[in-house]
């Protein structure tokens, strides 16, 4: 059981409705749910659109557990008028709070530029259509990928809804304009690695009343944990050195990231 001084986090991105926890989900949830995980933005993108489904389901099961769907960059090639209808079923489900992944890769490029940057703009219309938060993917050796990222957001979006950058790795400035366009930013696993990119001096120059912890689990494990699956129970290592780069205690980081993450999506608190 959780005891009664346990900290309680929201890891704001997982995909734990993925594969790669088909077999032990309950001991996984269990093992965060006693880390104190209280709440998770299972994220239905980035398998294969029909993947979003999968969310879903998990969502609908699991009190704790809240759907993002949407398609990911590596992926706008496959949208079609199919997957277009089954997503906006997807998107009106009632454990649905956000839409996402999305947003543009230039890293890896499986789909081409454009077709990355058309199929975003639409799926921020679908989220300023419902209201919905955005998950934001940003990605690229180019540092144009953030620049067009951001263009396409505040011409789509126009202060209708805000969003989050995901598993953020840019530079303080690029955040702190985003902050500005309505973002949240995320930190996930990358925060603790010994060679973390330059990522604790950005977290330290942002105001905590912006900031989110993650996971991307099953990726991005934390340092100590490097090789292995990623848990959703990890989000607790985040957190603790994001206490540490703000210089500030590790309960504070908890309480604030999750009302964040609670306001962004507009999920309560449920009984503990």
């Amino acid at each position: 059981m959780r005891g009664r001084d346990t900290l309680m986090w929201f890891d704001s991105h997982c995909h734990i409705s993925g594969d790669a926890f088909d077999e032990d989900r309950s001991e996984v949830l269990a093992r965060a749910a006693e880390a104190g995980v209280e709440a998770y933005l299972a994220v239905g993108s980035g398998y294969g659109i029909p993947h979003n489904a999968r969310a879903i389901d998990l969502a609908a099961s699991h009190e704790a557990i809240h759907a993002a769907v949407g398609v990911h960059p590596h992926e706008a090639e496959t949208l079609d008028d199919n997957a277009r209808r089954a997503l906006s079923d997807w998107l009106d489900a009632p454990d649905v709070v956000a839409v996402g992944e999305c947003g543009l890769d230039y890293h890896y490029m499986n789909s081409g530029r454009e077709v990355q940057r058309e199929v975003f703009a639409e799926q921020l219309g679908w989220a300023r259509e419902r209201d919905l938060p955005v998950s934001i993917h940003v990605r690229g050796d180019e540092p144009d990928a953030f620049g067009e990222m951001l263009d396409i957001w505040n011409a789509q979006i126009r202060g209708q809804v805000e969003g989050v950058l995901h598993c953020y790795t840019g530079t303080l400035d690029f955040a702190l304009e985003a902050i500005q366009a309505g973002f949240y930013i995320s930190f996930s696993g990358i925060l603790t690695f010994k060679r973390d990119r330059g990522l604790r001096d950005v977290a330290a120059g942002l105001p905590l009343e912006r900031l989110m912890v993650e996971t991307d689990a099953p990726l991005l494990s934390p340092e100590g944990a490097r090789g292995k699956r990623n848990e959703p129970g990890r989000v607790t290592r985040v957190g603790e050195v994001l206490a540490q780069t703000q210089g500030i205690p590790v309960e504070e980081v908890a309480q604030i990231t999750t009302a964040n993450a609670r306001r962004l999506f507009r999920v309560e608190a449920t009984g503990t």
